[in-house]
């Protein structure tokens, strides 16, 4: 019997989306929830699975291709024999009249000696851009599917004399450029990028954005993950980072500051008593801000653990709209990639977002004498149609206050 397999809910508010990946080819057997398409919303890519064992016998959609809620992707015949591998495989694709045969070997992996490997389409322009062989690269993502920050290590690790294995294959599969000759990529921007273009380019049109910045002095913050993050991994199971200083600290500054964690709706402003910290997150296809909800009343290891959790489902591409939903305050850590000091710009309808950036020694001056110091720039963005300027530098200031002395956070001061 033939099972469609159809687009479902994605979510409030969110009635279609875009074809990311085929993650199976035509006549391959698939398993009951085996993922076989990977869908890209406005916010997160949602993995389809099918819901039935058998062979796939057509794709009704392309990658690219816009879809909306309970479209047909595909068709299932249940209770085939597993024919995913070798004769019977390339007989149900021969099968097929209406070309679908084409597409599907057209989708399959570039390169690889294990004919199961599906490569994304990110992935396989990186694997042509940097000349190496998929198939000696071990995949972080899911179910151990390769990622573009996986050929770019394995890239990197060739170049300084790894034990990449030779790459031929992928760089026959795109003949050299001829010396001197320019050459230029189209590539269609994926729902995803459409949104947070229109999102940021947004907040600059309809916010009257500023930025605020102070220094912070990080020797206490340093000096007290050292003393403590053997026995806080022991017993909490999760590495104490520096997010977890600054969700706190940011906690305190709202509680004080309220206009900091209120937002702008219509000719109302809107305040909460509660603090939801979107935390930014760099995902394969482009910047997520998953929420910690409540994180007034989590401790250090429980944020911790939230944000670790995020970036790990982050790059597997497993995030859900649930987890991006709402959020009252953002904090952007551009400092993981060498950034010294940025302005960063609101998530709406969200007033501000505080900016870290890297730790670097500096010379300051401490008791009259020039010491060197673990330095870095914090940036405060807000909507100044909201937030007046003393409240925003007394908000970044509390913050100073609370790295800098870290008993702070302790005793709520």
């Amino acid at each position: 019997m033939a099972t469609e397999v159809k687009v479902p809910t994605l979510g409030e508010s969110v009635t279609e989306a875009s074809i990311g990946e085929l993650l199976k080819n035509v006549g391959d057997a698939v398993a009951v929830d085996e993922p076989i398409v990977s869908l890209e919303t406005d916010k997160v890519a949602v993995e389809v699975p099918s819901p039935v064992a058998g062979v796939i016998t057509e794709f009704k959609v392309e990658v690219g291709d816009t879809v909306e809620v309970g479209a047909v992707l595909a068709v299932i015949e249940e209770g085939g024999a597993p024919a995913a591998k070798g004769e019977e495989a390339g007989r149900a694709a021969e099968q097929r009249e209406d070309g679908k045969e084409e597409r599907a070997e057209a989708s399959a992996p570039a390169a690889s000696s294990d004919a199961s490997q599906t490569l994304s389409p990110a992935v396989r322009r990186a694997v042509l851009e940097h000349g190496v062989d998929p198939s000696t690269i071990k995949g972080t993502g899911k179910d151990g599917r390769l990622t573009k920050e996986d050929v770019i290590a394995a890239a990197k690790a060739k170049k300084d004399g790894g034990t990449i294995a030779d790459a031929a294959p992928a760089q026959a599969a795109t003949p050299s450029a001829p010396a001197g000759e320019r050459r230029e990529e189209r590539v269609k921007m994926t729902r995803m990028r459409q949104t947070i273009a229109k999102r940021l380019k947004g907040a600059q049109d309809n916010a009257a954005l500023l930025t605020t910045f102070n220094d912070v002095d990080m020797s206490a913050v340093i000096e007290a993950r050292t003393r403590y993050k053997d026995l806080f991994a022991k017993k909490h199971d999760i590495r104490l980072g520096f997010m977890g200083f600054f969700a706190k600290a940011a906690c305190l500054a709202l509680k004080d500051v309220p206009a900091v964690n209120a937002y702008i709706e219509g000719d109302e402003i809107v305040y909460h008593d509660y603090v939801d910290i979107s935390v930014a997150v760099s995902a394969p296809n482009g910047l997520v801000v998953p929420v910690i909800r409540d994180a007034q009343d989590k401790g250090f290891a429980r944020i911790e653990k939230d944000i670790a959790d995020f970036g790990k489902r982050a790059k597997e591409g497993t995030l859900t709209m649930e987890d991006m939903k709402g959020g009252t305050f953002t904090i952007s850590n551009g400092g993981v990639f060498g950034s010294l000091m940025s302005t960063p710009i609101i998530n709406p309808p969200q007033s501000a977002v505080l900016g870290l950036h890297r730790i670097e020694d500096r010379p300051v001056v401490v008791d009259g004498e020039i010491v060197i110091r673990p330095m870095m720039y914090i940036a405060l963005s807000y909507d100044h149609r909201l937030i007046d300027g003393r409240e925003a530098v007394t908000a970044l200031k509390i913050i100073k206050e609370a790295i800098e002395d870290p008993t702070r956070m302790l005793i709520d001061l």
